[in-house]
């Protein structure tokens, strides 16, 4: 464990040194996300303006939802995008094999080699508007602190379920729409989950589990979410990542080297 934190430390160092010669791309991004939010804002009001609430949601409520979401828009910025899309390059050009090749478990390489600091923006501004949101409904520390495990936990789900759609393009090659398609259906985390129709709900709980992305670490927050729901999403991580793993390396099965 100990060799993989110092590994770790020496990837996102030079990562963020490399990074930080660009910095006027830390403004850029801190506008697109400043937009994005300011668009997400708009959006969750449309549904508030004439009196009208998701059911048992007020409109702090929803933002802490909106939060919840903006947080994992920038943990994906930061740690998902810029190492999970790139296995598509690293197999076309046949560099994956140099990553085959070093002493240390190629998904953990794959998964972790660098870091992109430009997805902060997206994590201050979910933390900020949570922190808003929870001035108004006088929610304490511990609030905060439990909805930190399911927040977690939504992360390895986030993550596992992105690997496996990069490690499918062993076999095709050009998968980077499946992963804006996935990207797509996240973007229904945006709202509570009551938003939806009930067989909207059941799609995205028990296919793609939008909901335990975000509707159950913003319920743990607000102190309305059944236990149940905790430890299915525990064990939905737990699955996903262990599946993550047994699939990558069904995967390199079927890797035809460069060198072969």
């Amino acid at each position: 464990m100990k060799r993989y934190i110092r590994v770790l430390k020496l990837f996102w160092s030079a990562a963020i040194a490399a990074e930080l010669e660009y910095r006027f791309n830390f403004v850029l991004a801190t506008f697109s996300s400043l937009g994005n939010l300011a668009g997400s804002l708009f959006g969750v009001s449309l549904f508030y303006r004439n009196g009208y609430t998701f059911s048992g949601w007020k409109w702090e409520e929803a933002l802490v939802v909106l939060g919840v979401f903006t947080i994992l828009q920038g943990f994906s910025a930061t740690f998902l995008v810029p190492n999970l899309n790139r296995i598509v390059d690293r197999i076309q050009q046949g560099t994956l094999d140099f990553v085959l090749l070093k002493p240390i478990d190629s998904q953990f390489w794959l998964s972790t080699n660098t870091i992109s600091p430009w997805g902060l923006p997206d994590l201050l501004f979910g933390l900020g508007l949570i922190g808003y949101a929870g001035r108004q409904l006088n929610l304490t520390a511990t609030d905060y602190l439990a909805s930190a495990v399911p927040l977690l936990f939504g992360c390895i789900s986030l993550y596992s379920l992105w690997f496996m759609l990069g490690a499918t393009s062993v076999w095709f090659v050009k998968i980077y729409n499946v992963t804006e398609v996935l990207r797509g259906l996240l973007e229904a985390g945006r709202y509570p989950m009551v938003a939806y129709p009930a067989a909207y709900r059941f799609f995205f709980t028990f296919v793609v589990p939008v909901a335990f992305l975000t509707t159950v670490p913003a319920e743990a927050m607000l102190n309305r979410v059944e236990f149940g729901w905790i430890i299915g999403a525990a064990i939905l991580a737990f699955v996903l990542l262990v599946i993550s793993a047994l699939f990558w390396r069904f995967a390199l099965r079927f890797y035809t080297s460069a060198s072969s």
